[in-house]
């Protein structure tokens, strides 16, 4: 069942503050995995709730300060044509040896 954006669920807030998020929305919003996490914001009288994907410890690197850095530096070496093309495997060696 799709979710449509104004759809409305009504949940019981069990012992402890706990709710639970209907199947179909945790399955649509990614949720549905261990250890997913909820934003919970409190605004003008209402409870939101932003699903937060948090980021595997193993791929953080990717996320640095320094790794985007060089990340933008290849996408604008990229878009200037600062690239070389290898058709095969000794020509990329060749020009590795260069």
């Amino acid at each position: 069942m799709p979710i449509v954006a104004d759809e409305r669920n009504f949940v019981t807030v069990q012992s402890r503050g706990l709710i639970a998020i209907p199947a179909a929305v945790r399955r649509h919003l990614g949720l549905d995995t261990p250890g997913a996490q909820v934003e919970v914001i409190e605004r003008e009288g209402e409870i939101v709730l932003r699903p937060h994907v948090a980021v595997p410890a193993d791929q953080a690197w990717f996320w640095t300060e320094r790794w985007q850095r060089m990340e933008r530096e290849a996408d604008d070496a990229i878009g200037a044509g600062r690239v070389a093309i290898a058709h095969d495997v000794d020509e990329l060696l060749d020009d590795l040896d260069s």
